[in-house]
């Protein structure tokens, strides 16, 4: 009897174990933005067998019948607007409140597509406290990698509308994109953003698109065993905890009594150095390790009772600040911008001392160059740059390189981050990516075409609208001409535009020198929606982007160059107005560049070049970061980069 009691509860234990109550995607939840005026499908997971019947505002829309542990049914075209009420009825009800139905954007690439709105804040202080529009909304993908098998949902994430309150986390691309559109076309907004910091474009493709590029399979392959894996992981940790822990262990600087950072420290053995700098360029040594950085300033009583922000640029690699031996603030890599807030109490009058311990593991190390260094206090701003004292806490070999980096592996973010959203129906794609990939701009050329084909294929909506951010200015610029593999990389993304329903943002001109992540994503953002209304929403005749080269005329050894998109005319932006535009580029036959001259006539741009008296080749704006570039056309757009060889022929078909 007790035998077959035991029998009977581990039956119904079974029973209640195989039941499953209706779930859904992360993506289909409160909140949601679907898009309008297309079918949706509306999917998830129930009982083998399960009925699931879905309403939208209490009247019945569809009902299907669970196979396998799962469901779909799709969805009729609906109008733009909301809030509606989605209800999924089965063994149990879920009930989705406040859906939109408007236009669904995919926000995906690397980390400029990622930088969220408080990391530009300091550039557009209003723009959190003004954000407050629920019509536009996002989703921010968790950040994650699988090599194994494609996810089939998210393992976190909901939706949200914009508010002061979570505007910080959006990325400032794709707010300054949504706002744009919103105002000129009043629909709601729902940005999908899973984009990750330092992907390379291959991180986001399968293993069946991989197969035309069998090196990143191999290695995509070999991740696939967990045990390997695993090993690569634990290596690393274990690398690093060693290093840092010997180089915290051993800072003199944090050994010494008092401590470096003790406000009342003297500073009287100490070096002086120009801050910023990297220390290996002022003299200290090239090295890795620690360096300890402090700076004296006298405060009157009045700036010495108030709250403030310290602002340290940026910092190769990890510091700690302290001001009057209070820790204000710390970071632990060398790309975010410093700025740390810190509370009244902290200054004194008369001598104030601010103290920064950088670590560096890698390269050079010390603070950027061409950065803000400041002491805000109220409306009051000290500068900081200038001479500030230094001591070397800790000389160290380079922490070995990482054998497992998560952000450039092939095939890991498809499977975790793209894969979950391919049931979901979307306007299109906003792509900003291609700095992981810039030293491969060979590669590049087929690779992202075949990422958008790819992508199109597994979204089966045909050709989805695919726009992208051109890459920036970047690095210091250079006084002769030169190879540049972002130029490469920005050429390799211009041909892009072959595929059909593709355009493109030029960014030449919204760049920093010292800085992979500028602060202006407002006009990389505007400029995308530009280009996306002209597109796709039907607005022809907007202009929507600077000259472009089209075609040219070889008079002896001038060339006259014809561009379309010219707007209200050419300029040389912030030349003097006799002065052609700059950053052309003429080789002869010995394929030796050399700057050219340029002025302008009444339907063309003359080029030409002493130097070349037989040109061969045309470059404009080619190079990491073409300063010299200054073509635009008066409505404010700048020229796209371009290579073009000078032919006869052309001439001839004039």
């Amino acid at each position: 009897m007790k035998q077959r009691l035991i029998v009977i509860l581990l039956m119904l234990l079974a029973s209640v174990a195989v039941r499953a109550d209706i779930f859904l995607p992360r993506l289909l939840s409160e909140g949601a933005v679907l898009q309008h005026g297309q079918d949706n499908s509306l999917w998830g997971w129930a009982n083998n067998g399960e009925v699931v019947s879905v309403f939208l505002n209490g009247n019945k829309v569809g009902e299907t019948t669970a196979d396998a542990g799962t469901w779909s049914l799709t969805l009729s075209p609906q109008e733009a607007g909301g809030p509606h009420t989605l209800r999924f009825q089965g063994n149990n009800t879920v009930t989705l409140k406040d859906i939109y139905f408007g236009d669904v954007w995919l926000a995906s690439g690397q980390s400029n597509m990622e930088y969220p709105l408080s990391r530009v804040k300091t550039r557009f202080p209003e723009e959190i406290s003004n954000a407050n529009n629920p019509e536009i909304r996002f989703f921010r993908a968790p950040k994650r990698y699988e090599f194994s098998r494609p996810k089939k949902d998210f393992a976190g994430g909901n939706w949200s509308a914009v508010t002061p309150q979570t505007a910080a986390d959006m990325s400032a691309v794709a707010w300054f994109f949504s706002k744009n559109i919103h105002a000129e076309h009043n629909i709601p907004i729902g940005i999908i953003d899973n984009s990750y910091g330092g992907s390379a474009a291959e991180s986001w493709m399968s293993e069946e698109a991989l197969a035309d590029f069998p090196q990143h399979l191999q290695v995509a392959k070999r991740l696939q065993n967990r045990n390997y894996l695993q090993q690569l992981i634990d290596e690393d940790a274990r690398a690093a905890n060693n290093w840092y822990t010997f180089v915290n262990g051993a800072d003199y600087g944090l050994r010494s009594n008092p401590n470096w950072f003790h406000k009342n420290l003297s500073t009287n053995d100490w070096g002086n150095i120009n801050v910023p700098s990297y220390w290996a360029d002022e003299g200290v040594g090239n090295f890795n390790g620690v360096v300890w950085f402090r700076k004296e300033i006298i405060l009157p009583q009045s700036l010495s009772s108030q709250s403030g922000m310290l602002e340290l640029g940026a910092i190769v690699d990890a510091d700690t600040a302290w001001i009057n031996g209070i820790k204000v603030g710390e970071t632990s890599y060398k790309y975010p911008r410093r700025h740390y807030e810190f509370p009244i109490g902290i200054l004194r009058p008369g001598k104030n001392n601010i103290t920064v311990r950088v670590t560096n593991s890698s390269g050079k190390g010390g603070f950027i160059p061409d950065k803000p260094y400041i002491l805000h206090i109220g409306d009051t701003n000290i500068d900081l740059s200038g001479p500030w004292k230094y001591k070397i806490g800790l000389q160290s070999e380079a922490l070995a390189p990482r054998k497992f980096e998560d952000w450039k592996q092939p095939l890991g973010f498809y499977n975790a981050m793209l894969a979950p959203v391919l049931n979901t129906t979307i306007k299109g794609v906003l792509w900003y990516q291609g700095e992981t990939n810039a030293s491969r701009p060979d590669e590049y050329r087929s690779l992202f075409p075949a990422l958008i084909r790819h992508w199109r294929e597994r979204f089966n909506q045909g050709d989805v609208p695919f726009v992208f951010v051109q890459l920036p200015n970047y690095l210091e610029p250079s006084e002769t001409p030169q190879e540049s593999d972002w130029a490469e990389t920005r050429a390799a993304q211009a041909a892009a535009l072959s595929e059909p329903n593709t355009a493109m943002a030029v960014a030449i001109d919204a760049g920093e020198w010292n800085d992979i992540h500028p602060l202006d994503k407002k006009t990389v953002g505007e400029r995308l929606a530009l280009v996306t209304r002209k597109l796709v929403y039907g607005e022809e005749n907007l202009l929507t982007s600077g000259p472009t080269f089209e075609r040219m005329e070889i008079k002896g050894s001038k060339l006259r160059l014809f561009f379309s998109n010219e707007g209200g005319g050419l300029i040389a932006k912030d030349a003097p107005k006799a002065k052609g535009p700059g950053g052309f580029a003429l080789a002869g036959p010995d394929g030796q560049y050399h700057w050219a001259e340029t002025k302008f006539k009444r339907k063309y741009l003359e080029v030409w070049s002493n130097k070349v008296s037989e040109p061969k080749m045309l470059r404009y704006a080619w190079a990491d970061n073409p300063v010299q570039a200054n073509l635009y056309n008066k409505e404010g757009f700048p020229a796209a980069p371009f290579e073009t060889e000078v032919k006869e022929m052309e001439e001839e078909e004039k």
